[in-house]
């Protein structure tokens, strides 16, 4: 659900989410939350019929993904858009609920940062109606117990694309993942907001134009920075280290099970 939120000085719109409205906002804004009247949209809204009326001002968002949607709710929107995760007719929603000049912040995963066909279109649309000027990587585990990949979208609508801003928000130290008892927490983004607006290449931030984006307008873009070796294999490569892993695990068994069978 989409619900659009109404305060004196701005009109903005937000969907649920798992990183918490209220942190949402603190990132978008770097400051505290102003309070909203809100009021309810949801996808079976027609994107077209949207008019200057019910457009606004800002939208911080973390649509479902990977969720199903009502029968016939694809039909709503235009034929080359038309599809049936949830989380890329959002997108398009939200391109539509923003009035010109009107700024996003949005949560989606890999699976709508790549892909082609009607992923591919979508993407276009979003480079070209919006200025997509920074992507936040966020760690597999963000949203555990869910292992999916996700990015914080920062966008204005009115201006295409010509630089996107990559940066990657790495877990606290000596944390090898985010759980229920130890989620992320808004005072991590430090780092990234002292970068915010003093932009330069680092270990964990990278700029590519978008003439060097992958055909496709692939957005799912590897840090050329990091120090961490990265190495790409194929199926049969990676069969063969996962063998090794097995056959290693189980000579430790073995050893365990000999070192403790005469105790």
């Amino acid at each position: 659900m989409i619900r659009r939120s109404i305060s004196i000085r701005r009109r903005g719109a937000i969907c649920g989410a798992t990183l918490s409205g209220s942190a949402l906002l603190r990132v978008f804004h770097f400051v505290s939350p102003p309070s909203f009247r809100v009021t309810a949209y949801s996808l079976p809204e027609l994107p077209v019929g949207i008019g200057p009326k019910q457009q606004v001002d800002i939208i911080l968002a973390n649509p479902p993904f990977g969720a199903g949607i009502a029968e016939g709710v694809e039909t709503n929107f235009p034929q080359s858009y038309r599809c049936r995760e949830s989380a890329d007719l959002f997108v398009i929603l939200m391109i539509q609920l923003l009035k010109p000049g009107g700024r996003a912040a949005i949560v989606l995963p890999d699976g709508c940062i790549t892909g082609d066909g009607y992923k591919e279109r979508i993407r276009e649309k979003l480079l070209t109606d919006c200025n997509l000027h920074t992507i936040v990587r966020l760690p597999q585990s963000t949203f555990h117990p869910a292992n999916v990949s996700t990015n914080l979208l920062f966008f204005e609508k009115g201006t295409p694309t010509k630089d996107i801003w990559y940066y990657e928000h790495a877990l606290p130290d000596e944390q090898k993942s985010y759980s229920k008892t130890k989620p992320i927490q808004f005072e991590e983004f430090a780092p990234m907001i002292e970068w915010w607006d003093n932009r330069e290449e680092n270990e964990v931030a990278w700029k590519v134009t978008l003439n060097d984006l992958k055909k496709g307008f692939d957005l799912n873009e590897k840090n050329p920075n990091s120090t961490i070796e990265q190495r790409e294999m194929s199926v049969a490569e990676c069969l063969k280290e996962f063998r090794k892993s097995l056959d290693r695990a189980g000579k430790a068994l073995t050893l365990i099970e000999k070192e403790y069978s005469g105790r």
